[in-house]
């Protein structure tokens, strides 16, 4: 396999927030348009650097994140950016955007919480994946499933697979860096991976189907850490064109969140 480029090259300094998004971004349905998981990670990014609105915050840290997808993400030149929407010292709310050719592709929402001592009274994790060790390496691509993302992710199966009809558990790590020149934070893993839950517990053809989804929402109770990032998920297809997908979220520490997609389902 030729070497991968990162998901994205800064366009001058990193912070002025411009960014080339290489081939590495781009999805198994359209050879010019990005999986939603790189640019979902990069907003994520503009998120975490998006400093406090008061100067007697507390520490917080990112608890829900909502990435709306306003249209077919192109590869190539983008731009993204984030606000505070709410400001507080103990509550958040953060807004971030990204944009191509003058076009708004991706909007999301985050809520941003202080962080506090819990340990006392975490509970209600589900139990942990097998590690990464005990899923089965594939490197190929289901027929019908272009190249790109999918070959910049190392994918290691424990239950089902791509082109296994069904709900499906996957372990999956990054072969590239999200920004070139940078090392590449766990929430934005989380992001990168999590958007493949609708692939990972796919019901249908690639080949006959489209099942797109028009949004990601991610809801933490605990932050993410590695590189490994483990989803389960399955999918729910209803009678009129509307999906959903849900899955547990994992590091190799266990239990770290939730992802939800919601689909519109069609035949191609």
């Amino acid at each position: 396999m030729s070497e991968l480029e990162p998901f994205y090259l800064p366009l001058g300094d990193p912070d002025s927030g411009r960014f080339h998004a290489t081939f590495s971004t781009t999805g198994p349905w359209f050879a010019d348009a990005q999986h939603v998981g790189p640019p979902s990670a990069l907003l994520v990014r503009a998120l975490e650097l998006c400093p406090p609105s008061r100067p007697d915050a507390s520490e917080l840290q990112l608890s829900r994140i909502t990435v709306e997808v306003l249209g077919r993400v192109p590869a190539g030149d983008v731009e993204v950016r984030a606000q505070v929407e709410r400001a507080g010292r103990s509550i958040e709310m953060l807004g971030a955007e990204m944009t191509a050719g003058g076009r708004a592709v991706l909007r999301a929402r985050a809520w941003r919480l202080a962080a506090g001592d819990t340990g006392a009274a975490a509970a209600g994790e589900a139990a942990p994946l097998p590690p990464p060790t005990e899923g089965t390496l594939r490197t190929e691509r289901p027929e019908g499933w272009l190249p790109g993302f999918m070959d910049a992710l190392e994918w290691r199966w424990l239950h089902g697979w791509l082109a296994e009809p069904g709900p499906g558990s996957v372990w999956a790590r990054q072969r590239v860096p999200l920004v070139a020149g940078e090392p590449t934070s766990p929430l934005q893993r989380l992001a990168v991976v999590a958007d493949s839950a609708n692939g990972a517990a796919a019901r249908l053809d690639i080949r006959e189907w489209l099942f797109v989804n028009t949004e990601l929402t991610l809801h933490l109770h605990r932050a993410p850490v590695g590189e490994w990032i483990g989803l389960d998920a399955a999918t729910a297809i209803g009678p009129t064109g509307l999906g959903t997908v849900s899955a547990r979220l994992f590091d190799e520490h266990g239990h770290t969140g939730q992802a939800t997609q919601s689909l519109i389902v069609r035949p191609r």
